[in-house]
């Protein structure tokens, strides 16, 4: 028996990277989790702007997230990302005709679907016409399979066209969620993504929907709390590590090169990008690597304004009539000094406006939130900045789903992991955790070392 058949080498340390670290870890594994920025998280990530700790994105989750409730669980941050006791969403629209008009997304107790029925029923922002229309989609929807490959190649707002739903119907609803959670218009998402965010999230359970994020910087979850739970499992990671390669030994385990060692394992996860994986694999690993390359990127950019004054009243909401979509209030979490509001704007499937100078981006949105908030029109900005990232999501277009790989590939002991890969869900957090715990689990399956799956046991 080699020396390395106990050993598990993990490449990248975002929350898919995390998770299969731990997940291997607990099973027994020596495991070694390398990953080329200074932190760990990926893309949910904090870091300081003078007295600020400042997340490069607002980040939420749905209780209907069971895989990413675990990731909390595991690193013991549960209770500094708690989930709203009932869904709402206040919903501004500022573009309306007898001046600006608030509604909600609420839920109520009664069984799905009737726990929407009667937030739709009084929203403000369709016509009566148009709600009931939109109760004889989610009807439609909850017949449809998101497994189904052929809704792959269906983009969502051709399929709702279908359905009757008027452009005012999606802009005010399904892109006003879809948008936040696809990174992408609905004509611009495919039909079996969109289904199972839909189906999963609003017509599954009755909370299903409910709003969860972090109380806390990002950071503190997804790298302090993370780095800690990783040392308590003996995992041994190394930051600012860059691998260099991935190959068999003659034995029929791997090597994985860095710039200072050469590490020996019976498994080895990649925990990266799509782009980098597809540089690291090995021939063979896939039959038609370039996939991978096909595989699009979107953008989510956003805007953080420091004010010298409270101007939101409320958590978060969404916006209509405007070019902002949700605002969050960070000022508690992101540790300002008594006295101001630091508000952060996420702006999803941001192709128009990720490369606009800051100046630009300031004279587009400040006046838009004095719209919004009276209360804004008074107030001084402190300090106005953006975060950018590029290749945020990949973009879930129709015909995603068929350049999506699972976590095996076809060389033995070499796994993917991702939000990228197959897991049946969109670029977010659940996502990333789940393809982490396919990609740990189908490593022990193959080392005959058999775990039970934690989602399993959460069902």
């Amino acid at each position: 028996m080699s020396g390395s058949d106990d050993r598990a080498v993990v490449i990248g340390g975002g929350l898919a990277g995390v998770t299969a670290a731990l997940e291997l870890a607990d099973a027994g594994l020596k495991v070694t989790l390398l990953e080329g920025r200074p932190r760990l998280g990926g893309l949910a990530f904090s870091f300081k702007r003078g007295e600020l700790t400042v997340d490069n994105g607002q980040h939420v989750y749905l209780r209907c997230c069971t895989a990413y409730r675990w990731f909390l669980d595991r690193v013991e941050g549960a209770h500094l990302a708690p989930v709203q006791d009932r869904l709402d969403v206040p919903v501004l629209d500022v573009a309306h005709p007898a001046g600006p008009r608030l509604g909600r997304l609420r839920r109520s107790a009664l069984p799905v679907p009737l726990h929407l029925a009667g937030s739709l029923a009084r929203y403000p922002h369709l016509s009566l016409a148009e709600r009931a229309g939109v109760g004889r989609a989610a009807l439609a929807l909850r017949r449809l399979d998101p497994a189904d490959p052929a809704l792959d190649g269906v983009d969502f707002a051709t399929w709702l066209g279908r359905q009757g739903q008027s452009p005012r119907t999606i802009e005010a609803l399904w892109d006003l969620v879809g948008i936040a959670t696809l990174n992408a218009t609905a004509g611009h998402s495919s039909l079996g993504l969109a289904a199972m965010v839909f189906k999963t999230g609003l017509l599954s359970e009755n909370g299903a929907a409910d709003i969860g994020w972090a109380t806390v910087p990002l950071g503190d979850l997804h790298d302090t709390l993370a780095r800690k739970q990783l040392d308590s499992a003996g995992v041994r990671t190394e930051l600012r590590t860059r691998v260099t390669g991935v190959s068999r030994t003659r034995d029929g385990n791997w090597r994985v090169d860095t710039e200072g060692e050469s590490l020996d394992a019976a498994a080895v996860v990649l925990a990266v990008p799509q782009r980098e994986a597809h540089a690291l694999l090995p021939p063979g690993a896939l039959a038609d690597p370039d996939k991978l390359l096909d595989i699009g990127t979107a953008p989510i950019l956003n805007v953080h304004v420091v004010y010298d004054r409270k101007v939101l009243k409320r958590p978060f909401f969404a916006a209509l009539g405007s070019p902002v979509q949700w605002v969050f209030d960070r000022t508690d979490s992101s540790g300002l000094p008594d006295g101001g509001q630091y508000l952060a704007l996420s702006q999803s499937a941001a192709q128009d406006d990720i490369d606009e100078p800051v100046s630009v981006l300031r004279a587009k949105y400040l006046p838009e939130l004095e719209r919004l908030l009276p209360a804004a029109r008074g107030a001084k900005v402190r300090d106005f900045f953006v975060t950018r990232e590029r290749t945020a999501t990949f973009a879930p277009t129709p015909g995603v789903g068929r350049l999506r790989p699972g976590a095996r590939t076809d060389t033995p002991g070499l796994y993917l992991a991702g939000a990228w890969t197959a897991t049946g869900w969109p670029a977010t957090m659940e996502g990333a955790v789940r393809s982490g715990l396919s990609a740990a689990h189908a490593a022990l399956t193959a080392l005959g070392r058999h775990r039970k799956h934690p989602l399993q046991e959460a069902a």
